[in-house]
């Protein structure tokens, strides 16, 4: 059934895990859908599968490397504009999929050598500490795993919150 956030486990231990389980579910809704599917627009504001995972993987890089003064490969987008949320013809589920993946490995970098207490600097000039910055990214993308499945399940009926949870 995938990860589990432990019952008794330290407080960045399990704040990492309920991040991990979303960010999880987020890539398991695209599984088993075309490229069309996954890029096809869902919402009126233009919502795609891919765009919201282009997101992620943006507003991880930002909140947790950026923030703590950490390298961020280059962005060929740019992130103050809705450019993280819209996929391009030439991206790619492998390529958008593939900087998903690079970026939870660079967070968690990051997270495995801050303490819950130290801050960073974020985008706009405020102090945040890393227990901060962990409940929101847990927000933001267990927000944005709700619109996945949303999105997916209009696309084929596909509906679920996690792994062996599905209907339809």
């Amino acid at each position: 059934m995938g990860i589990h956030v432990p019952y008794t486990g330290g407080e960045k231990e399990s704040l990492l895990a309920a991040l991990d389980r979303h960010r999880d579910v987020v890539l398991w809704k695209l599984e088993g859908l075309d490229e069309e599917q996954v890029r096809r627009p869902m919402s009126p504001s233009g919502n795609s599968l891919l765009g919201l995972v282009k997101h992620l993987a943006s507003v991880e890089y930002g909140w947790f490397c950026q923030t703590f003064g950490r390298p961020v490969e280059p962005l060929w987008f740019d992130p103050e504009t809705d450019e993280d949320l819209r996929v391009g013809p030439e991206e790619s589920t492998k390529s958008i999929t593939a900087f998903y993946g690079r970026a939870r490995a660079a967070a968690d970098a990051v997270i495995a050598e801050v303490g819950l207490e130290e801050t960073g600097t974020s985008w706009d000039g405020r102090k945040v500490s890393m227990r901060w910055v962990l409940i929101h990214m847990l927000e933001e993308t267990a927000r944005h795993a709700g619109h996945v499945d949303i999105l997916r399940e209009l696309i084929d009926g596909a509906a679920g919150d996690h792994r062996g949870t599905s209907r339809g």
